[in-house]
């Protein structure tokens, strides 16, 4: 981020930018549990003064990701094992309502997108470059999230997608790879086909599959610096 952006900023932008560019840093590992935000370094890094930084922590410790002890200062603090198991089972919840709801509000266009994300995932797997995997599964979970046209829900997926970004990454380039890819297929059948009961099972299903797939292979230890609470 650099200080002519900044400068052309609008406040509240700035204000925005700053607090995902903090909490994606957390959630991707570039700031450790435990481990101190200074706010003048922060802001040094990301080239704002300290009260944009100072407010993005504030926010982020409503979130959790955050714990501000008096006195002392701001430090991480990173999802445990048991908010992982927590984060699969809301969104297998939540993610069968938002294709319950896909059903009747996805457009054409959102449906030839999903069956474009479908088909590039099978695409990347038959060349084996599974890297491209993770960003099929973003691609796909984006449009679902967007197709249900509930911003409530849509940014409420979308947040617990991203904070577990790390240990889906690693659980997509495992053999449970293929198998998300055959259920994305059922999930976008089902929601072209207007099953709505149907939609709803499959996607709840597949997030928790996914979650079985990661207490199986014991993948938690995907956070160095992940323990339970």
């Amino acid at each position: 981020m650099e200080e002519k952006d900044i400068e052309g900023s609008d406040i509240y932008s700035l204000r925005a930018r700053v607090f995902h560019r903090i909490r994606e840093n957390i959630l991707n590992g570039y700031y450790k549990n435990n481990e101190e935000l200074r706010e003048v370094a922060i802001g040094k890094e990301l080239g704002v003064s300290r009260t944009p930084v100072r407010e993005a922590l504030r926010q982020l410790e409503l979130e959790g990701l955050v714990k501000i002890i008096p006195n002392r200062g701001a430090y991480v603090n990173s999802i445990s094992a048991s908010d992982v198991r927590d984060i699969y089972i809301i969104r297998s919840r939540l993610e069968g309502l938002c294709a319950f709801w896909a059903c009747k509000n996805i457009t054409k266009k959102q449906i030839e997108e999903m069956e474009e994300a479908v088909y590039l995932a099978s695409f990347y797997s038959q060349k084996g470059q599974t890297s491209q995997r993770p960003v099929c599964d973003n691609r796909f979970h984006t449009i679902l999230y967007e197709s249900c046209h509930s911003k409530i829900l849509e940014h409420t997926l979308k947040d617990y997608h991203n904070y577990v970004w790390r240990i889906r990454q690693k659980s997509l380039n495992s053999e449970r790879g293929v198998e998300s890819d055959k259920e994305h297929e059922g999930i976008l059948n089902a929601i072209k086909n207007k099953d709505e009961m149907l939609a709803e099972k499959l996607a709840t299903e597949h997030v928790l599959n996914a979650y079985k797939n990661i207490e199986k292979n014991n993948m938690f230890n995907i956070y160095n610096d992940l323990t339970e609470k």
